[in-house]
């Protein structure tokens, strides 16, 4: 079992800045991707930024030049840096892994985080 603890979320004012973590422990011999997605209240879960082994990210158009994600393979950490937080940003941000648990079988599987609240607002 792999297990994912954020933290870093709260409140802040618009402009201020943010930093998440999400560090992943248990049975890990690998981990293939790692992302953010976010979900704000009568909206779907979508994307904000992903960055898989080999240090390659994306991001979702909305937070591009604001938002960095980065990660720590040495740790199995991620980390979101936010900046220039906007009040559209407030919602439940939850952490993502795409963990290989055993070198056999070879498979993949998918974890989540349980989300921490970030709040812009004055």
């Amino acid at each position: 079992q792999v297990q994912l603890a954020e933290s870093g979320g709260g409140l802040v004012q618009p402009g201020g800045s943010l930093r998440l973590s999400c560090a992943a422990s248990g049975s890990i011999f690998s981990i293939k991707a790692m992302a953010w997605y976010r979900q704000a209240p009568g909206k779907e879960r979508e994307l904000v930024a992903a960055i898989s082994s080999d240090g390659s990210t994306n991001y979702a158009d909305s937070v591009k030049g604001r938002f960095t994600i980065s990660r720590d393979n040495a740790k199995n950490t991620e980390y979101l840096q936010m900046n220039s937080l906007k009040p559209e940003d407030t919602a439940v941000y939850y952490c993502n892994a795409v963990v290989r648990p055993w070198i056999l079988p070879a498979n993949y599987v998918d974890y989540w985080g349980q989300g921490t609240q970030v709040t812009v607002s004055s």
